[in-house]
């Protein structure tokens, strides 16, 4: 009966209310990719060409960053979950090893993507300019937005860690950021090869 409980408590990860705001972002963004197909489809030369205009090896790069990111988050919950092999502190001091890398992968998403926005804006491309760059810069403009709040709950936890805040069977906080920063991770997975890449 115990190992149930457990179980029920671990999955899905995080509080249950990271859940539902996590399904409908992906609804929201579903609906905006579903947006992007239907134009494209109908006016797939547009959008061929303005994709030219698009700096393919920078959003190649921040899949790279989002993906080790993830990769780090996954450490970072691991190191807190197993701490029954270890103490409390060197748990959550891993932990926060793990975290201040993932952060630093958001922040350079960040900067990978300012430096876009800018060539991209300094061509005097805008939302009017044509259908395509309309959902570019929606589409990647709130992506960006997600990594930024993305990276602000990771340094949340990030600190916690700092204080040794999380102890056995107490790390759902950990688990609910963990929740949403591979949402933002495999949002990008889709958002990329769509935008840039398929012809």
């Amino acid at each position: 009966m115990s190992q149930t409980i457990t179980l029920k408590e671990k999955y899905p990860p995080g509080d249950f209310a990271i859940w539902i705001i996590i399904y409908v972002e992906l609804i929201t963004f579903g609906l905006l990719f579903l947006g992007y197909a239907f134009s494209r489809r109908a006016d797939v030369a547009l959008f061929n060409e303005s994709q030219l205009m698009l700096n393919q090896t920078s959003g190649f790069i921040n899949t790279l960053i989002l993906v080790t990111s993830s990769y780090f988050v996954i450490k970072a919950v691991k190191s807190i979950t197993s701490m029954s092999k270890e103490s409390v502190a060197e748990a959550n001091a891993k932990a926060s090893k793990w975290l201040l890398l993932a952060i630093g992968c958001g922040v350079a998403f960040g900067f990978v993507k300012g430096a876009e926005f800018y060539h991209i804006f300094g061509e005097g491309i805008n939302l009017s300019t044509n259908k395509f760059f309309m959902f570019y810069i929606m589409l990647t403009a709130f992506h960006f937005m997600h990594v930024m709040l993305g990276s602000f709950i990771l340094f949340i936890i990030y600190k916690k860690t700092k204080t040794i805040g999380y102890s056995f069977g107490d790390y759902r906080g950990i688990e609910t950021g963990a929740s949403y920063w591979h949402m933002v991770d495999l949002l990008w997975i889709v958002l990329f090869p769509l935008v840039y890449i398929i012809r």
